[in-house]
């Protein structure tokens, strides 16, 4: 791979508020204790109406969400089906839940397992892995085709082949070089990979301590860290607390969650040479203290087709910011209170929905105290939907439902740059440049659901929203 040479300017925003909110609105809180605490949570992503919830002692809950003001609890996969390992993280693929198990916070084994969907009223285990002799947990999960990536915090990166979902097979285990952003001789910074993506064989993993770490997995058995990146304003000439939590892609871009200090934009384009080209930086990291920051950005999702970013922002509950302008993200909306002290962990979004997850956080954890967990469901005007209802769109796409094949038609007067396939959750699944005016898609890999085509011209974005049987 070649290196390329960018040069940039680095923004750091405000706290300043954009005159149009986008409407938050709360509709009902699912309730939990201490003891059984609200982490992640996903929408289920073939479009049914069920919300899977990662909650760490009380194991997996599914709920029925038809009705968003009354949360209906349909099932519990409990611990106890997988040797006791606490539920911290999950993700979905199809009509498969994979779980990221083991106490992040206490000494605890770590695993994984898969949970069969297809009845979202009646889950069930396909299988599960443990490691042996491992103590730390595991912080967050990812597929890619054939393949999970497990986040095992302190163990690195752990890969398992999932093909047979009923036979789980270990890879590999890749621990990265300790001797970064800082020489490290003594092993006194502990690195956790507790934040990931996956795209095309190659990994993004965020390491709480030690910056992001980009490892080509492409051999399953010996995957390569090929470059790393780390903020220098965090080790020079001070070495401040280096907390890299959780990462979204967008295409050349990737969004950073770092704790206090707040959210990175950087380009990926050249994965050898990362470059830091913006900062949403509203309480001045890391010249601010890492104890008594208001915001501590820890899971983040993007709805890519209104460049919007939702951060849970720890005692903070919730910003949202636009990167329209990746160079500038500036704050849009807010929900909750600032320096409040409920915990927020988790964040997902899909359609116009916002789901919330607080966790109880006793001291000394991380720098401040909460005693209330649960989720929170809220709504929120998704411009996608608006601008679907826009007849003066420039293209057309057909037909709507698709099965097989879906067309791309241009007006002659659009200029297009290229197209993408977004799902619900805003996360991109496909883009395609369009060099003709009728373009003929194949849409067989993707799964049953709806999803926006969103069109980018060179003045405008045009969005449409379609159905794949």
């Amino acid at each position: 791979m070649k290196k390329s040479f960018l040069f940039c300017v680095v923004l750091i925003s405000k706290m300043t508020f954009s005159q149009t909110n986008i409407n938050i609105q709360f509709q009902s809180k699912i309730a939990s204790i201490c003891s059984q605490l609200t982490l992640s949570m996903a929408h289920d992503s073939e479009d049914r109406p069920f919300l899977y919830v990662a909650n760490k002692e009380a194991g997996l809950r599914v709920f029925n969400i038809s009705d968003l003001t009354t949360p209906t609890l349909v099932a519990t996969i409990s611990t106890s089906s997988f040797l006791g390992m606490e539920v911290i993280n999950l993700t979905q693929q199809g009509n498969y839940i994979y779980l990221a198990l083991g106490n992040i916070w206490n000494s605890d084994s770590t695993g994984m397992a898969i949970i069969d969907v297809q009845n979202p009223n009646s889950p069930f285990v396909t299988d599960y892995y443990f490691k042996p002799n491992s103590i730390h947990g595991a912080g967050i999960v990812q597929v890619e085709g054939d393949f999970a990536y497990l986040g095992a915090m302190q163990d690195g990166l752990i890969v398992l082949n999932v093909a047979d979902k009923y036979t789980i097979q270990f890879e590999s285990q890749f621990i990265p070089d300790i001797n970064f952003p800082i020489n490290n001789p003594n092993n006194v910074n502990v690195f956790n990979l507790r934040g990931m993506e996956v795209r095309n064989d190659t990994v993004f993993a965020c390491y709480d301590g030690g910056g992001i770490r980009v490892i080509d997995v492409t051999n399953k058995q010996q995957p390569i860290e090929i470059s790393h990146y780390c903020n220098s304003v965090m080790y020079t000439p001070l070495d401040h607390p280096k907390a890299y939590n959780n990462i979204v892609l967008n295409d050349t871009l990737a969004y950073v969650a770092v704790d206090y200090c707040g959210v990175e934009v950087l380009n990926i384009s050249d994965p050898l040479n990362i470059q830091l080209i913006g900062w949403w930086n509203p309480y001045d990291c890391p010249n601010n203290n890492w104890f008594t920051s208001p915001v501590h950005t820890n899971e983040i999702r993007l709805n890519s087709a209104c460049n919007q970013l939702f951060v849970s922002s720890g005692k903070s509950d919730m910003y949202v910011l636009d990167v329209t302008n990746p160079t500038y993200p500036d704050s849009l909306d807010f929900y909750g209170g600032v320096e409040n002290n409920l915990g927020t962990w988790g964040v997902n979004i899909y359609s116009n929905q916002i789901y919330l997850s607080y966790a109880c956080v006793p001291w000394p954890y991380i720098p401040f105290q909460s005693d209330s967990t649960g989720i929170k469901i809220l709504t929120y005007d998704n411009c996608a939907n608006e601008l679907n209802n826009n007849e003066d769109n420039r293209f057309q796409i057909f037909p709507n439902p698709v099965k097989n094949e879906l067309t791309v038609k241009l007006l002659s007067e659009t200029r297009s740059i290229y197209l993408e396939i977004i799902d619900l959750s805003g996360k991109i699944i496909r883009q395609e440049y369009l060099t003709e005016s009728k373009t003929i898609l194949n849409m067989n890999e993707l799964i049953s659901g709806i999803y926006y085509a969103k069109l980018i011209s060179e003045r405008n974005i045009f969005i449409k929203r379609f159905l794949v049987e």
